[in-house]
């Protein structure tokens, strides 16, 4: 698992401190926007099966997933996934600027969380209107971005 920068103690800064809560929120986010990926794929799935009739296989699924552009909106939500998952797992220590990064990334990466009008916006604001479980797992995700967000006030 990926540790935080540490430095000798007469570099320490107030960043440095803080970052072991926000590596935290980072590692408390993860899982929930794991859920709330999930979630949102199956919605989608139904969606397209509506549209398309039955998807067959899970090999059928991923191929759709990765390759057409009905999946194409929530595309970036895995990269950032796997962001999180390279930054955690990284051998190499993860450092605060990286961590609150992250963070921010995290704000931007959700579609409501943009002014403009996006097809990814539209649709990712009906499936929150559409299924309870995404709504739910949106509030989660917005309360431990609202967290970090306080956090990182905190510090300026």
């Amino acid at each position: 698992m990926r540790q935080i920068v540490e430095c000798p103690p007469d570099c320490m800064t107030d960043s440095t401190f803080s970052s072991v809560p926000a590596y935290e929120k980072l590692k408390t986010l993860r899982p929930v926007m794991l859920k709330l990926h999930k979630a949102l794929l199956d919605a989608e799935q139904d969606s397209y099966e509506r549209v398309h009739g039955p998807i067959t296989s899970k090999m059928e699924l991923f191929q759709l997933v990765v390759n057409d552009e009905w999946f194409d909106w929530l595309r970036p939500i895995s990269g950032f996934i796997a962001r999180i998952d390279e930054s955690i797992a990284s051998k190499e220590p993860i450092s605060p600027n990286e961590i609150h990064g992250l963070l921010e990334k995290a704000h931007e990466i959700l579609p409501l969380q943009s002014d403009e009008a996006s097809e990814a916006a539209v649709r990712y604001q009906r499936a929150v209107d559409n299924y309870p479980k995404i709504a739910t797992l949106h509030k989660q995700v917005m309360d431990v971005l609202q967290s970090s967000a306080a956090g990182n006030n905190e510090l300026s």
